[in-house]
């Protein structure tokens, strides 16, 4: 583990390139003042009941929950808007393809080009092509790494500012070649918004209550689609005012509101625990309490801004390719399904149209409800996560592999709607499981950004398996692609389980000896999980 390699390094008296820094004497010395320091910590916490610490956190998650999950709700709007645009006044004079003389194949390329690169970019203005290289990898790793030293208050107001000016400069576009270079600056202003967030919570959350940020973010994220589909629905009928059509004033109006939301992030959302502005509304104890109860793993208030050897070591990791492969994998499977949803419950024929577009409310339904199940679940501590993630990794192979035989239309709808769902859910304890094995700030925010720089990857090359060539059995070749990328994603958790299996149970035992505290009404002050076993 990579913690492991940070542990001995110090216990050792090596530094992490392994050139001796202490001699036995300081190591001895060293030794003793961790010591002292982790009875101090123990001290320090024994002075807080469960009744203070449910006071604190409640003070922490009015701060962040409801902001990050406008946060996550306000990008994916941004993201999807083109999808909705596409439908407004269809075949007339005003609609997008019209205007901007674009073929559906064309148009198809909107969303892709989002994570692509300038080369691509280029490439697909001429001609399209399947080659496609992430954008994410230029840009999401340097953007989270400049998290701490400009504060993630200014920095996530800076992407959201950023990104709400592009979003408004696409009511402007006046041909393809525009909305490709826009839709590029989209994905490059927004890069490093969820690792940055994910990072940031680290620093406030144990990984065992890691779930809870994680409920919020991918629970708005599912609201979207609804909030979005009616914003489009209502700014539909500002057709032709001011000379311009609906599509553009949806994205004029939408880029301003998320400028708009730009300060309220950097008005409210904080920075650290132990921060300036975190003393506004925290006490000097409170601000302590809230960094002794992390783990020793966790991002600090006090950490360098930049860290090379936590590079070094984060590269060094397997599990960052263990963990990369299983969202990569995923990504594909779930984006490809996410992109098919609607083209599926409409080809059931259970409803005609508009009527078809209500068979996508029960997908998005099961999902929130999931997703929260899963939080409490998590929270409970009933058996390690890796376990839950081997249990709805099967669901998803079961409902994606009755995608790929005959089976009856309600059968299919009720595989798209929980396979939806046990993807979407899975992400709550898969990055509550990975929050354990980061470390330090440079590395929590470098393997966040990098990992999921190169798991988009999977987002790109989803919407392409289902092109229209495959359209002659149902798509039933590209869902048997996706199934085999589940299998895959399944064999690197598998994997992943053997590596973390001990830090996994050890965060299982603690968190219960939690439970028991609480229930005691104290503050579990006991040996809390070690990252070196």
């Amino acid at each position: 583990m990579a913690a492991t390699e940070v542990t001995n390094a110090r216990s050792s008296g090596t530094d992490s390139a392994g050139e001796v820094s202490k001699t036995p004497a300081a190591a001895q010395e060293t030794y003793k003042s961790d010591s002292e320091d982790e009875q101090s910590r123990r001290e320090f916490l024994s002075r807080f009941t469960a009744d203070d610490d449910h006071r604190i956190m409640r003070k922490v998650d009015w701060r962040f929950l409801p902001l990050i999950g406008f946060m996550y709700l306000i990008k994916q709007i941004d993201f999807s808007n083109a999808a909705s645009i596409k439908i407004l006044q269809p075949e007339e004079p005003r609609n997008v393809l019209t205007e901007l003389h674009m073929s559906a194949d064309q148009y198809n390329w909107i969303q892709t080009i989002y994570y692509v690169n300038l080369a691509s970019v280029i490439r697909n203005i001429t001609r399209c092509t399947n080659y496609v290289q992430i954008a994410y990898v230029l840009f999401e790793v340097p953007s989270t790494l400049l998290l701490k030293k400009a504060t993630p208050r200014k920095w996530q107001s800076r992407i959201f500012f950023t990104w709400g000016i592009v979003v408004a400069c696409h009511a402007a576009i006046q041909n393809a070649s525009g909305f490709y270079a826009l839709r590029f600056l989209l994905g490059a202003m927004e890069a490093g918004f969820f690792p940055c967030l994910a990072a940031q919570m680290c620093s406030w959350y144990r990984s065992d209550e890691y779930g809870r940020p994680i409920m919020w973010m991918f629970g708005f994220q599912n609201f979207s689609g609804i909030i979005g589909s009616l914003l489009t629905y209502g700014i539909s009928y500002m057709n032709g005012v001011g000379g311009l059509s609906a599509w553009r004033w949806v994205f004029l109006l939408e880029g301003l509101a998320t400028m708009l939301f730009a300060g309220i992030i950097y008005n409210v959302l904080p920075d650290y625990p132990k921060s300036p502005r975190s003393a506004k509304w925290l006490t000097p104890d409170e601000q302590q309490y809230l960094e002794y109860r992390l783990t020793e793993n966790a991002p600090k208030t006090n950490d360098a801004a930049f860290d090379k050897s936590e590079i070094i070591i984060s590269l060094k990791d397997p599990k960052l390719i263990g963990f990369t492969i299983s969202q990569f994998f995923l990504n594909i499977a779930g984006y490809g399904l996410s992109w098919q949803l609607p083209t599926i419950t409409t080809s059931l024929g259970f409803a005609g149209l508009p009527r078809n577009q209500l068979l996508n409310i029960p997908p998005a339904a099961v999902t929130v409800v999931g997703i929260v199940f899963s939080a409490w679940f998590l929270r409970r501590a009933y058996i390690a996560r890796p376990i839950f993630i081997h249990i709805l990794s099967t669901g998803i192979l079961v409902f994606f592999t009755l995608l790929c035989v005959s089976v009856s239309k309600g059968a299919i709808y009720a595989a798209v709607v929980l396979g939806n769902a046990f993807y979407f859910v899975f992400f709550v304890p898969f990055w509550a499981w990975r929050s354990a094995t980061l470390v330090g700030t440079t590395g929590t925010a470098f393997t966040l950004a990098l990992q999921t720089s190169i798991a988009q990857v999977g987002g790109v090359i989803a919407p392409q398996l289902f092109r229209s060539k495959y359209a002659y059995n149902g798509y039933k070749t590209s869902f048997i692609i996706c199934t085999v990328s589940v299998v895959l994603a399944i064999l690197s958790n598998v994997w992943l389980t053997y590596l973390t299996w001990t830090v996994e149970n050890d965060t299982k035992n603690v968190r219960r000896e939690r439970i028991r505290a609480e229930r005691k009404g104290k503050v579990y002050t006991g040996e809390d999980v070690r990252l070196n076993r």
